[in-house]
């Protein structure tokens, strides 16, 4: 047999970045065997998926709590099976809770380990760093601003840029996603995303279409688009339309197509994470909105290090886009800035000129950069620390 890689994706973003990897390998190690725990987009690629990835995908720290003795007997399991047949590298992609355990581990039995998106040590728990320094011998990072902080912890690192900024275009076409959508050219269009996961969509939904009407009493012929990721977000949606007694809002419910509800959208109301980012590659003006529960929004805030939590206005190194949090995040205050945005073309363009300034510095071919510093690890295991 050839050389193996071992990769663990635990989410679907997960399962595309790594499929990226592996097909950049494949294109140029072919007898490369890919194992482990991933989803459809790496066994596309050719990847022996031993566990389906999400079978690891958890939702906040109670069903963390409730799920750990299943995911630990998985843990140990695949452990055990790579220790019985080592491969030559172990790549952790992303999901740290899950990967920096299995990974110390397998370091210590000589594996070359590597974690692929960096844990956003340089926005909340910093401390986990010492943690990452005995798990990992390269991290690879998606943003530029990374490596320094690991290297200052003696851990090599290296900048491979971010996979969506290869795949967004640099000008996205905003009529052809309208007409794909069936929207009209002139209309005002706001793209309302209030995240992936359910207890965010639960959260979100009530002040995101009260948010729309006040749009609506402000442009009547405005239209609104809400991509949701599953069918149960959408079900969640759905209901706090009927609560809010909106159900003739001018609102298209969307299975998916988050990009193409960007790309058609003037500006874009959005919840705090990767669709923030996706936004800013599109160069749409947006506005951020995030609400939890009081007890864990007091301890993320105490634990903050950013007085940002998007990740345009982190990437910028200043406040490019309004940020409203918790109580400050009302109907009429994010009306308001979404209003501001539409209404002012020229800090429109200005926008887009520094968001496309972020998208050539994002853009690095990813996944070429990261097989460059895998491949030369094929064939030359470490001898395990005595």
């Amino acid at each position: 047999m050839g050389p193996r890689i071992a990769l663990v994706a635990g989410e679907a973003s997960g399962d595309l970045l790594a499929s990226h990897l592996i097909a950049a390998l494949k294109a140029r190690q072919p007898d490369l065997h890919c194992e482990g725990i991933g989803g459809p987009k790496m066994e596309a690629v050719g990847f022996d998926a031993w566990w389906p990835y999400d079978r690891l995908a958890v939702h906040g720290y109670v069903d963390a709590l409730k799920r750990y003795r299943e995911l630990s007997r998985m843990r140990r399991a695949l452990l055990a099976r790579l220790l019985k047949d080592p491969p030559d590298v172990f790549i952790g992609v992303d999901a740290p809770d899950f990967n920096l355990w299995l990974e110390q581990q397998l370091r210590r039995h000589g594996i070359h380990t590597m974690h692929f998106v960096s844990p956003s040590i340089w926005a909340w728990r910093g401390g986990r760093i010492k943690r990452i320094r005995a798990a990992i011998d390269h991290m690879l990072c998606l943003f530029p601003f990374e490596p320094a902080i690991y290297e200052a912890a003696d851990v090599p690192a290296t900048y491979v840029g971010h996979p969506l900024a290869d795949t967004f275009p640099l000008v996205p076409n905003k009529q052809e996603a309208r007409e794909r959508l069936h929207l009209p050219h002139a209309a005002p269009v706001f793209a309302l995303l209030p995240g992936s996961r359910e207890s965010e969509v639960a959260n979100l939904a009530p002040l995101f279409i009260d948010t729309a009407k006040y749009l609506l009493a402000r442009y009547p012929d405005a239209r609104f688009l809400v991509p949701l990721a599953t069918r149960e977000t959408r079900v969640i949606f759905e209901h706090a339309q009927y609560a809010a007694e909106a159900r003739d809002l001018p609102l298209s419910l969307l299975f998916g197509h988050a990009v193409e509800a960007m790309t058609a959208a003037d500006v874009v109301l959005v919840a705090s994470g990767t669709a923030s980012l996706e936004a800013a590659l599109l160069k749409r003006p947006m506005v951020i909105a995030y609400r939890m529960g009081d007890f864990q929004y007091r301890m993320m805030k105490r634990m903050a290090y950013l007085p940002w939590v998007g990740l345009p206005n982190i990437l910028c190194n200043e406040g490019v886009v309004p940020e409203m949090l918790q109580d400050n995040a009302s109907p009429e205050a994010l009306g308001e800035a979404l209003a501001r945005w539409y209404d002012d073309t020229d800090a429109q363009h200005a926008l887009a000129e520094r968001f496309t300034a972020l998208h050539h510095v994002l853009r690095q071919d990813t996944a070429q950069r990261a097989a460059d510093i895998i491949l030369p690890l094929l064939g030359s295991r470490q001898n395990a620390p005595v």
